[in-house]
């Protein structure tokens, strides 16, 4: 098995109780595909001291980023969209005009796996760029079985093409297609349900999502979708509380969700819902600045109550068009007062357990996936304060070098 040692090293671990601790003249220690061991040089155990370490300059390693909500996988594009938002149109009001995730939908329908992975590529190449190793899809722009499907197979096919773990989550309770317009309850029975069974069963779903608002889905509606991914062992996660108060998040934690997102109008009681149930709020300040939201997350609450708080990019055709998770920690910090510490974390610890995928990675101890970032930068906080400026030294995923 290959061992690889890393020494002369700045270490952020975000392990729980780290976030804001540095440790300097550090070693990381990796066999195989994991971390045998990270912490400070002197400590380095004793069957590592005759191993020929590699020097990496002082230079900051970090778990390696995780995006954990994405709509990656789309055909064509809403350029169209954001001139008429330009013009005074809010997102609603493109959105009950037949824009929207609605407008994705044809091209979408009409790419095809192959064409989907394609257009794909650029926009996932885009985020590894910047030291992710992980990254959530969702289809929701398909709005069919077999098109639904095909976006789940293409996310599926990413992570073939290239060095990256994909997460997909079955986003077809996002929009209600043309030809079922009016129709919500039938087609969440005729395409939502099935389709959700049929990926399941294909092995193509790690989560269920939908969108709970007053322009897509009600919390009943959601139920109903909530109850058949309980049925087929599947865990759930939301959009939710975005443009009003629906109640969706305290929906969600009824049902032990993964996290529940958005989150801008968020009340008390959703808050307390979250905490109890351990759901984490995935906050994303891409969709926030795009259609110009003037309220933001409760973040002294969320704070107060403890609630586990990660950050993503919301990459997406439509409300979020950004593939860069730097600048999504930025915005976070400048909007919404995430403090250095909160956005590191809510790109590694805390995006990993809004996967479920904590006990595998987003932190850098002993046993887990040897997932890191290695930065030309002295702090964390150069992460977050910049932006357009990507400082990027090394990714490595599973013990592999694949940025330098």
């Amino acid at each position: 098995m290959t061992r690889t040692l890393w020494s002369e090293l700045t270490l952020a671990t975000m392990r729980p109780g780290d976030d804001r601790r540095l440790i300097e003249n550090a070693a990381i220690a990796i066999e195989g595909e994991r971390i045998a061991f990270a912490g400070p040089a002197s400590e380095l155990p004793p069957d590592w001291q005759g191993v020929t370490a590699e020097s990496l300059d002082g230079r900051l390693v970090t778990p390696a980023m995780i995006d954990c909500h994405t709509h990656l996988v789309y055909g064509g594009d809403r350029a169209r969209e954001f001139e008429m938002r330009l013009e005074g149109a809010s997102y609603e009001e493109i959105a009950r005009a037949g824009g929207g995730i609605v407008s994705s939908v044809k091209a979408t329908r009409e790419a095809g796996v192959d064409g989907l992975v394609a257009a794909a590529l650029p926009r996932l190449d885009a985020l590894l760029g910047e030291g992710v190793s992980t990254v959530e899809i969702k289809s929701g722009y398909g709005l069919a079985i077999e098109a639904e499907l095909d976006m789940l197979r293409a996310a599926r096919a990413l992570s073939r093409e290239r060095p990256v773990r994909v997460m997909t989550s079955w986003l077809a309770a996002h929009a209600t297609p043309a030809e079922y317009k009016g129709r919500n309850a039938d087609y969440i029975r005729d395409i939502v349900l099935p389709g959700m069974e049929q990926g399941a069963e294909e092995g193509l779903i790690d989560a269920v999502d939908g969108f709970c608002e007053g322009i897509a889905f009600s919390p009943d509606e959601i139920a109903t979708v909530f109850d058949k991914a309980k049925s087929l062992q599947l865990p759930v996660k939301l959009h939710a509380e975005q443009l009003s108060n629906l109640g969706g998040a305290k929906l969600a934690a009824s049902y032990g969700a993964l996290s529940a997102d958005h989150l801008e109008y968020l009340d008390q009681a959703g808050v307390e819902a979250m905490a109890k149930a351990g759901t984490v709020a995935v906050l994303l300040p891409g969709a926030f600045y795009a259609i110009r939201e003037k309220q933001a997350p409760p973040m002294a609450a969320l704070r107060e109550a403890g609630v586990a708080m990660a950050v993503a990019t919301d990459s997406n055709p439509g409300t979020s068009p950004m593939t860069s998770l730097l600048l999504a920690m930025n915005m976070a910090a400048t909007f919404f007062g995430m403090t250095v510490a909160e956005c590191m974390a809510g790109t590694t610890r805390e995006a990993a357990r809004a996967l479920g995928l904590l006990g595998e990675t987003g932190t850098i101890e002993a046993g887990k996936s040897a997932d890191l970032a290695v930065w030309n930068v002295a702090t964390p906080a150069e992460l977050v304060y910049r932006f357009g400026f990507n400082p990027l030294h090394m990714r490595v995923f599973k013990g592999r070098k694949n940025v330098s």
